[in-house]
């Protein structure tokens, strides 16, 4: 049965159960906002997502401390997978990208990306936390304008001050009308464009995998306990089993996002420490 149609059934259900008294409350944008202290008369609020982030943060740094406190030839299975997550980073990500003379400075900024995004994704399918907290916006806002102050940084360092590494942007060789329209649609991508769209990829993927999870979860259990008949039940059933696939599918999709927002963070690294863009 394909996703679109058990999600037609589900939704058909879900209106046919909701008719009766109180009805059906449907997931969307609210339930990305969860204030633990504040709200939305304050001027401020310290959400479930910044608590889960903070965590995240707590968990990583005990977890890599811990892990190689005491490190042996023969490795315990915590130092096994910090050295295949590093051995990952560095090698598939890092030195195959950036090349082998420049990618050690950038080996950390590469490694807390991963990991950080990768741990803050999965949570969206652990029990009880439940939430990727890249589904908010600000968290890739702003691991995007860490990768970006490096980036231009670096390029400009290597470039030898903002005027040469502005001047970089248009090759050599194009004819003269054409060098200002080359270097507004440089400009334009190495500023907005290519921030703006590695900050929404990461953000729009979690927030779509999330939603979809809780329109099976709260759809099931909504036709379970407010079906009124066994097919809307047995429907709220499907549901829940769906629910649980869709898990599954979704880690993939976590991995895939740290992995791609960290191999597009390289090869911009690349581009910047490169002698021509």
């Amino acid at each position: 049965m394909s996703l679109n149609v058990l999600s037609a059934q589900l939704l058909t259900g879900l209106a046919a159960a909701s008719e009766g008294e109180g009805g059906f409350d449907t997931p969307g944008t609210q339930n990305f906002w969860w204030p633990l202290i504040g709200g939305d008369h304050d001027n401020w609020a310290f959400t479930r997502p910044a608590l889960v982030m903070l965590l995240t943060v707590a968990f990583l740094g005990w977890f890599f401390v811990s892990s190689t406190r005491k490190l042996s030839l023969v490795p315990s299975k915590r130092q096994w997978l910090v050295e295949q997550t590093y051995d990952f980073v560095r090698n598939t990500i890092a030195r195959d990208v950036i090349g082998t003379k420049d990618f050690k400075p950038f080996l950390p900024l590469l490694f807390t990306l991963f990991t950080l995004i990768l741990v803050n994704n999965v949570a969206g399918i652990i029990p009880f936390i439940q939430y990727p907290t890249m589904s908010r916006i600000a968290f890739p806002i702003v691991l995007t304008l860490v990768v970006y102050i490096t980036y231009h940084a670096v390029a400009i360092k290597r470039k030898h001050g903002v005027g040469k590494y502005l001047a970089s942007m248009v090759p050599p060789g194009l004819p003269g009308w054409l060098k200002p329209i080359m270097f507004v649609l440089e400009l334009l991508t190495y500023f907005f464009v290519r921030p703006l769209t590695l900050a929404l990829r990461l953000f729009g993927n979690m927030m779509a995998g999330h939603l979809m999870l809780l329109v099976f979860i709260l759809g099931g259990e909504y036709l379970l306990l407010h079906g009124g008949n066994i097919g809307l039940q047995g429907a709220g059933v499907l549901s829940f089993a769906f629910a649980v696939l869709m898990s599954f599918f979704e880690l993939l999709i976590e991995f895939l996002q740290a992995f791609i927002f960290t191999i597009l963070t390289a090869l911009y690294l690349a581009d910047a420490v490169s002698e021509h863009h």
